[in-house]
Parts: structure tokens; sequence; C-alpha cells
């Protein structure tokens, strides 16, 4: 039987954006396949904000193309914003509200059926159950991430651009978000990654690309990169263990608790 080819879930040809004399972008090319993890690696000022943002149609591009869930984003916007989720740098939860009042009020003003059970199965699956009834402002910052990305879930995107979602978080709250990221391409969700910490690209992505001065500059799975460089030599050192490896160590799998304000 032949192979059926499934479509990519995002693609991207020479995509191109300046603001004013300063070229951001020039003439981006990507893939992302469905179910997978992609992590947009480049530093600061490297034009990884700007390309979600153009994805998401949030922002018009100069140049080349960009098809979402098979849609084009600067012609079929809308059908583009009903298929996707974005979480930005900074989590968009109501301190006031409880995590249960967070998620209900995503899924009203999404007009989802069930609100209630909606945020009750989000809850649970971001193990946040426990603490949906507490204000948000109680939360440890990795719990306001978590509960951030289940507010980015309601209505069942099948794409989430996430843009540097651990940025200003502590080891333990990076590595319950990294959890949580898993848990989204297990289900079948396409995840695009921005960030800057390389750690969070080898180990969260299927694929790597690599932005630098508004093009991608090599692009693969991890395996790929490493091929770029020399073969290895083989040397024995004494291996010290990371100050993240010491802190965990120290803290435990559970880390702060669930009342710590981040």
């Amino acid at each position: 039987m032949p192979v059926i080819q499934t479509a990519p879930a995002i693609r991207v040809r020479g995509l191109a954006k300046s603001y004013g004399d300063v070229r951001v972008l020039k003439g981006v090319d990507l893939d992302v396949a469905r179910g997978t993890i992609v992590a947009l690696l480049g530093s600061n000022g490297a034009g990884k904000t700007t390309a979600v943002r153009i994805l998401s149609t949030l922002l018009a591009a100069d140049g080349g193309t960009a098809q979402v869930d098979g849609f084009d984003v600067a012609t079929e916007g809308a059908r583009v914003r009903s298929a996707i989720s974005l979480t930005g740098q900074f989590a968009a939860v109501d301190d006031v509200l409880t995590g249960r009042e967070n998620l209900v009020l995503i899924a009203r003003l999404r007009h989802v059926a069930d609100p209630r059970g909606v945020a009750d199965e989000l809850l649970e699956r971001f193990s946040l159950a426990d603490a949906g009834g507490r204000a948000a402002s109680t939360y440890s910052g990795g719990m306001r991430r978590r509960l951030d990305i289940a507010m980015s879930l309601v209505g069942d995107p099948s794409i989430v651009f996430l843009d540097e979602p651990t940025t200003g978080l502590d080891p333990q709250a990076r590595i319950e978000v990294w959890d949580a990221v898993r848990a989204l391409a297990a289900a079948g969700t396409t995840v695009l990654l921005t960030t800057q910490y390389l750690d969070e690209a080898e180990h969260l992505a299927d694929r790597i690309a690599i932005l630098h001065e508004g093009r991608i500059i090599a692009e693969g799975t991890l395996a790929d990169l490493r091929a770029l460089f020399p073969a290895t030599t083989r040397e024995y050192v004494e291996k010290q263990p990371s100050l993240e490896e010491i802190f965990l160590a120290i803290v435990g799998p559970a880390g702060a608790t669930d009342a710590e304000e981040s």
C-alpha cells in the first residue's frame, strides 16, 4: 500500500519582516510535522517572537508565505486562529480568580460546552485539581505556568505556540512545564516552542531549528545537529554534578510547596 503523506501542521517559506530599516526575518523556511515538538532556538533578538506573532496572525509579514493547519495566515486568519492557541512569555492568569475560575472564564469566552467540566478535566490533566479552588495568586511559578498552558488548551486547539514558556522560572518549575509540554505532544498536539535555553530544546524537541540573524541556519534532530560537528574523541573526565542536579537532589522531586509563591 502507498504511504500516505500528511501535510505539515506548519509550513513557512521565505518569511520576511522588517521594522523600519531593521530586517528581523530575512527569509525563514520551516516545516513542523503534526504531533511533534519543534524548538525554535535563538538568542534574544533573533526573531523568534516575531515569527510566532506572524504565524498566530498577530503580525503581518512583509514577504513569504505561511500555512498553519493548512490555512494561509495572511488570507485565512480566522480559520488559523480557530486551530491554534498562543501562550506568551508571561502568564495570562488572573490572580484574583481561582485556577478553576480562570479556566471556566476562558471556556465561556470561547463558547465551549460544559465550561466547568472542561475546567475540571484540565485541572486534573495538569495536576492542579487539588489547587483548583485556590486563588491563582497563591500558586508557585510552575503552577501558574501550567495553568496558563491549560487555559490555552480550552477548545482543543490542534497547534500550540509556546513563546519562551519558562522565562524567569526556577529549575523545579521549568521541569513542571517541560512535563506539561511533553503531555501535550503525547496527546497529539503540535507544539512550536521558542526558547533561548539550549537544555530546554535538548530535553523537549523532536526537531530543533536554529534561528540566527533572521534566518534558519540549521535544522534537524539533535542527532542531526551533532553530526555537523567532527567526530568526538573519548577521554576520561571526572564529571561533577551540575548545580541544577544538586538543587533537585536537595529539594526532592516535589520541590517547593504548592502554596509557595514564585
